[in-house]
């Protein structure tokens, strides 16, 4: 799923601002958010290393959450992830 160019923005219960950062950094944190969040909730992380979109991608089909979005937005990039 390559990011799209978007101003719409799914619903989510939490946000990980993750830019700056490098990877591993957003996953960790990611992966640390999502520990915390029940199952179904969605967490949006907002990150500017490009290489982001496709850590989440693997990040996902690795730990079973749902990736059920993903936008580029200026330099950001937008992350939805499915607590499994």
């Amino acid at each position: 799923m390559e990011p799209t160019e978007s101003q719409t923005e799914e619903r989510f219960d939490r946000e990980v601002d993750a830019r700056g950062l490098s990877c591993p950094l957003p996953i960790l944190r990611a992966k640390k958010a999502l520990a915390e969040m029940h199952s179904g909730q969605v967490l949006k992380i907002v990150a500017t290393d490009p290489g982001s979109v496709r850590d989440f991608q693997a990040f996902a089909r690795q730990t079973g959450n749902g990736l059920v979005g993903q936008a580029a937005v200026g330099r950001e990039f937008l992350h939805y992830l499915r607590r499994r």
